[in-house]
């Protein structure tokens, strides 16, 4: 019997521990695969010089002092993605939270603003794109025309031509994007608010926006963390938009950038060292890796002073 108790332990042992390997091997390869691998690699060719064709030339940290300390192109790609951040991203949470707020006491229509609001985060890229790069053409563009008519300005602005008016052009698209994923993501949070807690506040003689800003806000603080925490992981990976807008608008702009590169991206510069102009992967590799570390930066300093403010 004692040899029959062994006998069985050991057999559901064995499989307590082999189903559940047996499971979740599919996405450990997976991930090893395509996630873990991809990343490896491009840290290792990061001290290479490579076309990604020919014989690797090993070239240590050169690659990385290059990028920090010769490369222009490089330091105003972070400047010009810090700046559309900033002038997109904090009126895009903004305005998400006041839409959600606003919608949460809709009585009537309330899920067909949710989805007219919603649409544009669910819009392809190309088409952001070519629509805005139609809204702001110099000659034919509806704002311009709206400008004129009213008397705001004698003659259309060249928006897409000019590098001091290119980056908001940038920032709008961004921020009429993104406002209504931060909405729906900001509604969730405020149903999920106990109601005797809003009924508690009321009786007591609170006033709508002192019950917004006293009860709603305080407790929206997770999802505003993580709201933030994504956008700003979204903001630093911008490509897509700002790329299509000006491939999308007829300029014939050879540069990457836009007008005197006033809208280069990090990503868009990576893409036009990888693989456009000069197809340098090993260098390339180097802007993956410091935009991965600008990434970690921004996420724990985000991180820090929102949990600053959550103890204050």
């Amino acid at each position: 019997m004692p040899l029959l108790k062994i006998a069985v332990s050991i057999e559901r042992k064995k499989y307590t521990l082999l189903w559940p390997i047996f499971f979740i091997a599919p996405f450990m390869i997976c991930f090893a695969v395509f996630n873990l691998f991809p990343i490896l690699y491009t840290f290792y060719t990061s001290f290479f010089e490579w076309d990604g064709v020919g014989e690797k030339v090993f070239v240590g940290f050169g690659n990385y002092a290059r990028a920090i300390f010769e490369d222009s192109n490089f330091r105003k790609s972070i400047f010009c993605t810090f700046r559309i951040m900033l002038l997109s991203l904090p009126l895009s949470i903004l305005f998400g939270l006041l839409m959600a707020a606003f919608l949460s006491n809709l009585k009537r229509g309330r899920h067909i603003a949710q989805t007219v609001n919603f649409l544009p985060y669910i819009t392809t890229p190309v088409a952001i794109g070519l629509m805005f790069s139609f809204f702001f053409d110099w000659s034919t563009g509806i704002v311009n025309h709206v400008l004129t008519a009213s008397g705001l300005v004698n003659e259309g602005l060249n928006w897409l031509g000019n590098p001091d008016l290119s980056y908001w052009v940038v920032a709008f698209m961004i921020i009429w994007k993104n406002t209504g994923y931060f909405m729906a993501i900001y509604l969730a949070g405020i149903t999920s608010i106990p109601e005797e807690v809003i009924e508690a506040a009321r009786v007591d003689g609170a006033s709508r926006f002192a019950t917004f800003r006293k009860i709603t806000v305080p407790m929206l603080k997770p999802i505003t963390v993580f709201i933030v925490i994504t956008a700003i992981i979204g903001g630093l990976q911008l490509f897509d938009e700002p790329n299509l807008l000006f491939n999308g608008s007829g300029l014939g702009v050879t540069s990457a950038g836009g007008p005197n590169r006033s809208c280069l991206t990090i990503i868009w510069n990576f893409y036009e060292v990888s693989f456009r102009t000069t197809s340098r992967l090993g260098y390339g590799s180097v802007i993956a890796v410091l935009l991965f570390v600008i990434i970690v930066i921004c996420v724990m300093a985000g991180m820090k002073i929102m949990r600053r403010k959550e103890e204050s």
